[in-house]
């Protein structure tokens, strides 16, 4: 009889070992794997995000007032212009027939003017023929105005002083009113042209700092400074246009493409906690193995970091990226 309790003893404990196990496995799978931070000191910054391109100051985009064939180019790319300088010339020979055509006419009417104002004179004409002669001439006069504007109209010319920045087009090309044939500006001053959404316009102002990143300089922030912001927005992308003025040793090039970060608020000395850590204007910090959820007073939000000014402190672990539907009093350790 004591043989055989001897002898289920190993399988008791073994079946004792199973449920102890069983319980820890049990009491382990109810806790969270979290990742736990600290909130640290450090600069608080506030920032609208957008993108923009580099463009001069002052520039123009230049296209022909009418279509046709490049026949002539005046300058090249780098060539510096005044106002009024000729670039290219359109093949004008149809409108330069058409002008020796129209003087032909007004050499026609002026003679035949002169005789009838002779033959009035003598009374072999009458006066209305004298009239009629020069009503004539003021006509083709008329039609030999309009067509010399066509044909002037036929050389591209610069409407600014600048630098020849681009020129797209070969002689030869046929171009449209639509087309621009040159890109004419000053290579300083220097600025960005930023789209800002509406919901972020009311907080950028002009004299603001900008943080500017290029993909020519992967290594370097730029800094610069809000000029000004266009009074109408574009309702369709809902944007506003915001002006960012370089300074004049920037070594941004026209057309390159920018992010920048025009800063809103910044603090020196904040207390700061990742971004993804608040849910719902609250912080989950733990206690004891257990999530607790708690109330923060929030101040400068950047994109990473949020700044606290009451809630949590240097010391307190707070849970970084709370996972979904976590909710207080739940076990949870730290990964």
């Amino acid at each position: 009889m004591y043989r055989r309790r001897f002898r289920r003893l190993p399988v008791l404990l073994l079946l004792a070992a199973i449920v102890v196990g069983a319980g820890y496995v049990i009491s382990r799978s109810g806790t969270r794997d979290v990742e736990l931070v600290k909130p640290f000191r450090g600069q608080a910054v506030e920032a609208v995000y957008a993108t923009g391109v580099v463009e001069p100051e002052q520039w123009a985009k230049i296209a022909a007032l009418a279509p046709g064939r490049i026949a002539e180019i005046f300058v090249r790319e780098g060539d510096v212009v005044r106002q009024g300088q000729a670039l290219a010339r359109l093949d004008d020979r149809e409108a330069r027939a058409r002008v020796a055509e129209l003087e032909a006419k007004a050499a026609y009417w002026r003679e035949q003017m002169t005789r009838s104002k002779a033959l009035a004179e003598r009374g072999i004409r009458s006066q209305d023929a004298f009239e009629k002669d020069k009503s004539e001439l003021d006509q083709v006069n008329s039609a030999i105005a309009a067509a010399r504007q066509r044909r002037s109209d036929l050389v591209v010319t610069s409407p600014i002083d600048g630098t020849v920045l681009r020129r797209d087009f070969e002689l030869g090309e046929v171009v449209g009113l639509n087309d621009a044939l040159f890109w004419i500006g000053a290579p300083r001053p220097l600025r960005i042209t930023a789209d800002v959404d509406e919901e972020d316009i009311p907080r950028v102002a002009p004299g603001q700092k900008v943080l500017i990143k290029a993909d020519a300089f992967p290594d370097r922030v730029l800094e610069a400074r809000v000029s000004r912001i266009t009074p109408k927005g574009d309702p369709i992308n809902k944007t506003f246009r915001v002006r960012v003025a370089l300074p004049d040793d920037t070594p941004l090039l026209v057309g390159m493409t920018t992010e920048v970060n025009i800063v809103t608020a910044e603090k020196a000395d904040a207390l700061l906690v990742a971004a993804s850590a608040l849910v719902g204007g609250q912080l989950f910090v733990v206690r004891d193995g257990e999530a607790v959820l708690r109330p923060v007073t929030i101040g400068i939000r950047g994109r990473k970091a949020i700044e606290v000014l009451d809630g949590v402190g240097p010391d307190d672990q707070v849970i970084a990226n709370p996972p979904a539907g976590l909710k207080p009093g739940e076990r949870v350790r730290a990964k």
